[in-house]
């Protein structure tokens, strides 16, 4: 595939390691895998990663920024999750999702929403319990490892790495803040895809 029919360059995609599995795989995970290395780790197909990205950014779109809440608790998403807060208004959950913060109106830190983004379906399966609980969508990062049990959305990703965590929340900001009419371009973001990727 061209260059030009990417969100990002690939590049820019390759040096973030956003293709890089792990040495295991699911058999959910299989169809996105474009080979194994001869170190035994997976290495997932651009293209599908790019057009899972592309669908997360449409469905996301439909949403306003305060009916969806990213949640990490993989602390390599923590950055990246903030600095989408700070430019969209998405509300963002970094670090340990206690359960019932959707479930139950009693918490101090209860919050309600139409659709959840987990970065990693295995440390934050209490969020996506809790969604499941009260009836909204999960879109989840899957990395070659990963169940797709209880996930409406699969982004197949390295969704271990700082830079690959970063490099796909930026283009998750740019494309959702163009949907939303909050920038004409990416020249109007306040930071760089760098910044996103920093370590």
């Amino acid at each position: 595939m061209a260059d030009e029919q990417f969100l990002m360059p690939t590049k820019t995609y390759l040096k973030a390691g956003i293709h890089i599995g792990t040495k295991f795989k699911t058999k959910y995970m299989e169809k996105f895998i474009y080979k194994i290395r001869p170190d035994g780790l997976c290495v997932l197909n651009l293209e599908k990663v790019d057009e899972r990205i592309r669908t997360m950014i449409s469905f996301l779109s439909q949403y306003e920024p305060e009916d969806i809440i990213l949640i990490s608790k993989r602390e390599n998403g923590w950055k990246a999750l903030k600095m989408v807060n700070e430019m969209t208004g998405i509300r963002v959950f970094p670090g340990r999702y206690p359960p019932g913060i959707l479930t139950n109106p009693n918490l101090e830190s209860f919050m309600e929403a139409k659709v959840i983004v987990v970065t990693d379906s295995w440390p934050d399966r209490n969020a996506i319990g809790d969604a499941l609980h009260v009836g909204i969508p999960v879109v989840a990062l899957c990395d070659t490892n990963n169940q797709s049990n209880n996930i409406d959305l699969v982004i197949p990703c390295n969704n271990k790495g700082k830079k690959s965590l970063g490099l796909l929340f930026y283009i998750f900001a740019r494309d959702y803040m163009k949907a939303k009419g909050m920038i004409k371009d990416e020249k109007e973001m306040k930071y760089d895809v760098e910044v996103f990727m920093e370590e």
